[in-house]
C-alpha cells in the first residue's frame, strides 16, 4: 500500500517503528532468508521485443569474455575497456571442471574467483549473462565437464538419465546459490539479468531421441524452479520449452535465425563470432570488421535487441586446459586481443555502430517496423513511432560488387558495396558499416633487452621404460588411462621372432604398423626411437608405419600416446576413444603378426618429472639436473632462470627452435606449444605464448620446458614484449563523418558541432606520443597497417601535412579533403577518388 498524503505522516511513522521492532525479533536464519528473496519488482522480464530491466527496456551490447582465460590482476583492465567499446553487458560461461575438478571439492579462489569477476563487472555498471552449462564446449577441455563424471557408473551425458541429473542439479544450486547468497542477480540489485542453462543442444539431440526431449524440459524446469528472477536462455534450440528463449548462435543471424518461437519472446543473439578459433596445424584465419558490424546492423533492423560478440577477449587456455588441437591462443582476432589490448579497427568500428545504434534506441524499441524494397539488391528497414519524429532507418545494399543508390523519403542515398547505413532520424546517416572512420594498429612483439641475457639451460631426461608389468590384453583406452591428470600415457608390450619370420623376403624390412584414434604418438623398438606420428582436429586418428629392424627373439615395443586436450563437443562423449588401438608387424615370413590382441599390454601414467613436480622451484631438486649439451633427445626437460622484461607491456615468450611440449614460468602453466605442426603455410599456427605478468617476478624467475621431441635448439627461444605503437589511418574521402558527431535531443538528431566534416583520428595508448610518420598518402595508397605502399596517385605533401597535424602529439585529428592535401589547387589525378592512408609510431618521451 501506497500513501500519498502528507496527513498521514503520522501512520507511517508508527508503520516503521512496529516494522523496526518485528526486524529485531527475526531469527538469524529469518535474516538470512530475507537477505537471500528476490524483488518481484526488480525482476527481469521480456516481451516480443527486449528483455525489460527495472521496467526499461534495453538494447543490449554484450561480449564474451571467460575468467579462466584471464588472470584476475587483468580482469578490471579487460572489463573497463569493454566498456568503453560500447558494451553494456559481458558474457561468460561458468566452467564446472574448474570449480569441481574433484568430485564435492569446489574452487572459487584465483582465476576460479567467479564472484570476484563478477563484482568487477558490477562495479562498471555493466550486465551479466551467466552461461552455466552443465556443458559449454567453448574449446575448452571435455566441454567444461570434470573428468570424473565420465566415471560415475551408468552414466550418459547430457541426456534423461538419473546420475547425469542429479550431478547436474547439485552442480547448478551450488553455483546459483552462491550468486544468491552475493545479492548478485538484477532481481536482488545485482547485474546478472539473463541466465543460460545448456549449450547448442540441437547439435546432439537427435541422437538421444524422446530423452533428449525430456532432458532439456527437465534443465529448463530445473533453473526456473530456483525463482531467481530472470530470464533463460538455450541457444541454437528452436523448440526451447516455456518459457525458456531460444536465442541464435552464428555469423548472419540476422538472415539464419529463424526468430523467438513464440511472439512474446524477444530475438536475442547469444553467440556472433568476431573470428574462428585456432586449431594447431590451422593458417591464420580472420573475419572483417565490415562483416560483423554488417551482421549486427542486420540483427537489429530485423527486430533484434541483443548481441554478444563471441569472443570480445579470448584470452589464454592456460596450463592443459584446451580442448583437443585447440592452440593456447584463444580467439585473438576479437576486438580485445590475447593480450587485452584493443585490436583496431575491430574494436573503433564497432564502438561506433553501437553509438550509431543507441541513436536509434527509441525507435527500434517504440517503433512500428516498416520495410520496403526497392530493387533485388537494396532493402529498407524502418521504424516510427505514429504521431512523433521518431525514426530510424537501415537501408542495406547486398550487392557485394558495387555501391547501389536509394531513395527514401524524397531522398536519394549511395549505400557501398554489402554495407548498411544507419539514419537515426530516418534523414542523417551517420554511420555506414563498410567504411571504417576508427584508426587501425599492428601489433609489435619487441625483443626484450633485458629478458635476454645468457641463458644457461640446465636438462633432465625422461627414461623410457622398455618394459612395464600389466595384464591388459589390449592398448589401454588413453582417456581413461590419464584421468586427464597428464597428457601422457605409456604402453609396452614385448614379441619373440624366430629366424623363420626374419627369412630375407622381398619388399625389403618387416613394417611396424600403428592405427591411433589419436591425438600424437611416439615410438621406440628395443630402446631406438623411431620417430612420431599425430592427426588433427579435423582428422584424429592416423597410421604410424615405418620399416623396422628385428632381432631374433625376444623385442619391445614402446609407445607413449599423446593427449591433446579431451573433446568437447559431439553426442555420447563419456564413450568417446582415443590412444592407440591396433598394433602389427607387416612382411614377416610367416605372415602378419597382430599384436594388439595377442599380447599382454604393460602401462603407465605420465611422466617422472610430473610426478615429482619439477616444474616448480621446490621440486627442482628431485632430480639430477645436467648441463645442455646441445643436442638432447625427446623427452627432455629444460630449465633456465631469466629477469621481467622491460616495462609493463604485455610479454611472452617465442618458441622459436622447439618441437611440442608444455611451459611453465615459475610454476604457472603457460600452456602447451607445437611449433613442428606446420600449417599449410609452412608455419607454425603459434609462436608466441603469452605470460602473464602477474606470473612474474622482477628478477630470477625460473622457466621449465618439457619437450617431446629430440634435437631442439632452446638457445634460440626468445621473450617478446607486446604493443600496438603502430597507428593507422585509411579513409576515404567520401565516407562518412564519425558518428562521434551527432546526439539525440529532444527525439531529434542533432550535431555536436557546427561543422561535420570528416576527418581521420589517430591515437597512441597511454601517455606515450606520435613520434614519427612513417607512411602518409592522399591518393590511392596500397597495403594495410603495416605495409602500406604508394599508389599511381599521390599528393606530395601527404606525409608534410600528416607531420604538421600529429608530430609530438598523443592524439591528432587530420581533415580528410582535397583542400589540406592539394595546398597548390592542382589534382593530378582527378579521375581518382582518394583515400587517405596515414601510419605513424607512438612512443614515450625520454623525460617519461
Amino acid at each position: 500500500m501506497r500513501i500519498h498524503s502528507s496527513d498521514h505522516s503520522w501512520l507511517l511513522l508508527a508503520i516503521l517503528v512496529i516494522l523496526l521492532s518485528f526486524s529485531g525479533a527475526l531469527s538469524s536464519d529469518d535474516k538470512e532468508k530475507k537477505t537471500k528473496s528476490v524483488d518481484k519488482k526488480k525482476e527481469v522480464t521480456y516481451d516480443g521485443t527486449s528483455l525489460i530491466i527495472n521496467g526499461n527496456r534495453e538494447l543490449l551490447y554484450s561480449g564474451s569474455i571467460h575468467y579462466p582465460r584471464s588472470t584476475p590482476e587483468m580482469w578490471p583492465n579487460i572489463i573497463k575497456r569493454a566498456k568503453q567499446g560500447g558494451l553494456n553487458t559481458i558474457q561468460t560461461y561458468v566452467f564446472w571442471n574448474v570449480h569441481e575438478p574433484e568430485q564435492g571439492k569446489f574452487n572459487f579462489s584465483g582465476r576460479a574467483d567467479l564472484v570476484k569477476f563478477i563484482k568487477l563487472i558490477e562495479k562498471n555498471g555493466m550486465y551479466v549473462t551467466l552461461r552455466l552449462g552443465p556443458f559449454i564446449q567453448a574449446e575448452w577441455t571435455h566441454g567444461g565437464l570434470p573428468y570424473w563424471l565420465r566415471e560415475v557408473p551408468g552414466i550418459f551425458f547430457r541426456t534423461d538419465n538419473t546420475p547425469f541429473k542429479e550431478h547436474t542439479e547439485r552442480y547448478v544450486k551450488v553455483i546459483l546459490d552462491k550468486m544468491k547468497e552475493e545479492k548478485l542477480f538484477a532481481s536482488q540489485g545485482g547485474p546478472i539479468i539473463l541466465g543460460q542453462i545448456e549449450n547448442e543442444y540441437s547439435a546432439v539431440q537427435r541422437a538421444y531421441k524422446e530423452d533428449g526431449l525430456n532432458y532439456i524440459k527437465w534443465a529448463s524446469k530445473l533453473v526456473h524452479s530456483m525463482d531467481l528472477g530472470i530470464p533463460w536462455v538455450m541457444c541454437k534450440q528452436n523448440d526451447a520449452p516455456d518459457p525458456m528463449i531460444n536465442a541464435c548462435n552464428g555469423r548472419h543471424c540476422g538472415d539464419t535465425f529463424p526468430g523467438p518461437n513464440k511472439e512474446n519472446k524477444p530475438s536475442l543473439w547469444t553467440e556472433n563470432w568476431t573470428t574462428q578459433f585456432r586449431v594447431y596445424g590451422d593458417p591464420p584465419a580472420q573475419r572483417s570488421v565490415e562483416d560483423i558490424a554488417y551482421s549486427v546492423a542486420r540483427f537489429f533492423s530485423k527486430n533484434g535487441t541483443h548481441v554478444n560478440y563471441y569472443m570480445y577477449h579470448g584470452g589464454t587456455n592456460f596450463g592443459r586446459t584446451s580442448a583437443h588441437y585447440v592452440t593456447t591462443r584463444y580467439y585473438d582476432d576479437a576486438p580485445l586481443d590475447e593480450y587485452g589490448l584493443e585490436r583496431e579497427p575491430k574494436y573503433g568500428h564497432l564502438k561506433h555502430l553501437h553509438n550509431a545504434l543507441n541513436l536509434c534506441k527509441k525507435a527500434l524499441l517504440w517503433g512500428q517496423p516498416r520495410v520496403e524494397k526497392p530493387s533485388n539488391e537494396t532493402e529498407i528497414r524502418y521504424y516510427e513511432q505514429p504521431g512523433t519524429k521518431v525514426c530510424a532507418a537501415f537501408l542495406a545494399n547486398n550487392n557485394t560488387e558495387s555501391a547501389e543508390k536509394i531513395k527514401f523519403k524524397g531522398k536519394e542515398y549511395i549505400i557501398p558495396h554489402r554495407s548498411i547505413s544507419i539514419l537515426p532520424d530516418c534523414k542523417t546517416v551517420v554511420y555506414n558499416t563498410g567504411e571504417i572512420i576508427s584508426h587501425h594498429t599492428s601489433r609489435n612483439f619487441m625483443k626484450s633487452k633485458k629478458a635476454n641475457k645468457n641463458f644457461d639451460f640446465k636438462v633432465f631426461t625422461e627414461t623410457v621404460p622398455s618394459k612395464i608389468k600389466g595384464d591388459s590384453y589390449i592398448p589401454v583406452e588413453l582417456y581413461g588411462l590419464t584421468k586427464d591428470e597428464t597428457d601422457y600415457g605409456w604402453y609396452t608390450t614385448s614379441f619373440k621372432i624366430d629366424d623363420k619370420d626374419l627369412s630375407k623376403k622381398k619388399g625389403g624390412k618387416p613394417t611396424l604398423r600403428i592405427a591411433s584414434l589419436g591425438h600424437a604418438l611416439h615410438v621406440w623398438l628395443n630402446g631406438e626411437y623411431l620417430g612420431n606420428g599425430h592427426g588433427s582436429h579435423e582428422e584424429k586418428s592416423f597410421v604410424f608405419q615405418k620399416p623396422v629392424s628385428l632381432k631374433e627373439g625376444e623385442n619391445h615395443l614402446t609407445m607413449l600416446g599423446v593427449l591433446t586436450g579431451f573433446p568437447d563437443s559431439g553426442s555420447y562423449m563419456e564413450h568417446r576413444y582415443t590412444g592407440p588401438r591396433s598394433v602389427s608387424i607387416l612382411g614377416l615370413g610367416s605372415g602378419t603378426l597382430d599384436l594388439t590382441e595377442e599380447n599382454k599390454w604393460g602401462n603407465k601414467v605420465g611422466m617422472e618429472g610430473e610426478k615429482l613436480g619439477i616444474h616448480a622451484e621446490e621440486g627442482l631438486k628431485k632430480v639430477k639436473w645436467e648441463k645442455f649439451s646441445g643436442k638432447e633427445p625427446g623427452l627432455t626437460w629444460y630449465q633456465t632462470y631469466f629477469d621481467a622484461p622491460e616495462s609493463q607491456s604485455a610479454a611472452a615468450i617465442r618458441m622459436n627452435g622447439m618441437g611440442k611440449g608444455l611451459i611453465w614460468v615459475n610454476g604457472e602453466g603457460v600452456g602447451r606449444y607445437w611449433m613442428s605442426f606446420l600449417s599449410p603455410l609452412g608455419q607454425p599456427t603459434q609462436i608466441e605464448y603469452h605470460i602473464p605478468r602477474s606470473f612474474l617476478k622482477p628478477k630470477k624467475n625460473l622457466l621449465v620446458i618439457f619437450e617431446e621431441e629430440p634435437n631442439v635448439k632452446p638457445e634460440l627461444i626468445d621473450f617478446v614484449i607486446i604493443n600496438r605503437d603502430t597507428v593507422c589511418s585509411h579513409i576515404g574521402e567520401n565516407y562518412t563523418p564519425s558518428v562521434r558527431h551527432w546526439t539525440r535531443k529532444n527525439d531529434q538528431v542533432q550535431a555536436i558541432t557546427d561543422d561535420v566534416h570528416l576527418t581521420a583520428t589517430l591515437k597512441c595508448s597511454g601517455t606515450k606520443k606520435i613520434s614519427e610518420v612513417e607512411f602518409a598518402s592522399f591518393g590511392n595508397p596500397n597495403g594495410t597497417c603495416g605495409n602500406f605502399t604508394l599508389g599511381t596517385c599521390n599528393a606530395p605533401v601527404s606525409k608534410k601535412v600528416v607531420e604538421k597535424y600529429c608530430l609530438g602529439k598523443a592524439e591528432c585529428v587530420i581533415p580528410v579533403n582535397k583542400s589540406t592535401f592539394q595546398q597548390d589547387k592542382k589534382d593530378s589525378c582527378p579521375k581518382v577518388e582518394k583515400k587517405l592512408a596515414v601510419q605513424v609510431k607512438c612512443g614515450r618521451d625520454k623525460k617519461n
